[in-house]
Parts: C-alpha cells; structure tokens; sequence
C-alpha cells in the first residue's frame, strides 16, 4: 500500500502520519507529482488559510494535478475546503471537485469552533462501522454548505456538510487523526476503499 500526503506546505502533517503509522502504514509526504499519481490512496491535508493555501498550490501545479487524480483521496479539514467550488475565506477559487461553497459562520456563535461534535447522515464506505452521532474533533471557523455531494452532516449555528463525496474524492470537516478510535476507523475505511470503474 503506498499512501502519499500531498505536502504542500500546509502544516501538521505529522498527526496524520503517526495516525497511519499506529494502523501500519508509512505515508509519504511528498509534491512530486509522479509519485502522487502512482500512490494508491493519496490525503489532502489542509492547516491554514484557504488563499495561501490556494497559492501554494497553483505555484506547485497542484491545483490542476490534485482534480485528476483517479485513486481515492481523502481531503481532511481546509483540504476538503478547497476541493470546493469557492470559499469565503480569502474570497478564493476553490479546486471544484465538490459542487459546493464554503461560509464563514456568523459572529453569533463562538469562532472557531473548537472541539467535539457529532457527526451525522452518514452515507459512505468511508463510515462503515461508525454509528449515527459518533463524536468527531473539529477546528474550523468556515463550513462547506450542503449539497448532493454531502456525506455527513454536523450542527453548528447551522446543519452543514462536514463530509462529501464526488466519485473517488472524499473530504472531512473533521480531523480523524485526532478524532481517537473512531477516527482511526475512518482512516482504516478509507484505506480499504477501492476505485468504482
């Protein structure tokens, strides 16, 4: 299994490598898009600000690699943001991959939200096993709204998408590596997802 951790320079990338390393598994961190290409499964991680990010991207022609990419791919945090069409913070352009926009919470609740919370709707291989309202850790002040693509559902101020689904791309609001056995069990899932021809 050869599992490749998109760098591009987004920050705490090394929970998400113990998290593989605790289920046997060594990822890689890499740029280099050969290597990508070749991974078998390949985690868009995300730490950060959505313009920086962006640029980040573009600069390393990630931008373009990223939405062609024909393996599982699972978006954690702002990586699933920025598979989006557009977000709010930065007023930046997302990848598209998702049919979706992210906001900005309003000012009526604390921001970021920081925490525990639960997840709901599931709809994927990617939660086998995991039960309705099963606690997830979050840290996020944006939030990808809802769409056909929505997986996984989460209340804060509002009911919102925190996870989708298009095809072989997956992304979570939430950090499973930080998210104890039930995290650990998403990755898990997500390792054994295979491509649909």
């Amino acid at each position: 299994m050869k599992l490749v951790i998109i760098d591009y320079g987004a920050g705490n990338i090394k929970s998400i490598q113990f998290a593989f390393k605790r289920l046997g598994v060594d990822a890689v961190l890499s740029n280099n898009a050969e290597e990508i290409k070749a991974a078998d499964k390949v985690i868009f991680p995300g730490v950060g600000e959505a313009s920086s990010a962006m640029k980040m991207l573009k600069e390393s022609g990630l931008d373009t690699l990223i939405p062609n990419l024909k393996q599982p791919v699972l978006g954690i945090c702002l990586g699933m943001q920025l598979m989006c069409l557009h977000t709010e913070e930065g007023n930046t352009n997302g990848l598209g991959i998702f049919q979706t926009n992210v906001k900005r919470f309003s000012n009526n609740v604390k921001v970021p939200q920081t925490g525990w919370n639960v997840i709901k709707d599931l709809k994927s291989d990617l939660f086998k096993d995991i039960k309705e309202n099963e606690y997830m850790y979050l840290v996020h002040s944006f939030y990808a709204e809802h769409c056909n693509e929505t997986i996984a559902a989460t209340d804060y101020e509002i009911n919102y998408a925190s996870a989708l689904q298009h095809e072989n791309f997956y992304g979570v609001q939430f950090h499973p590596e930080k998210s104890g056995k039930e995290g650990e069990k998403i990755l898990k899932n997500f390792l054994k997802l295979e491509v649909k021809s």
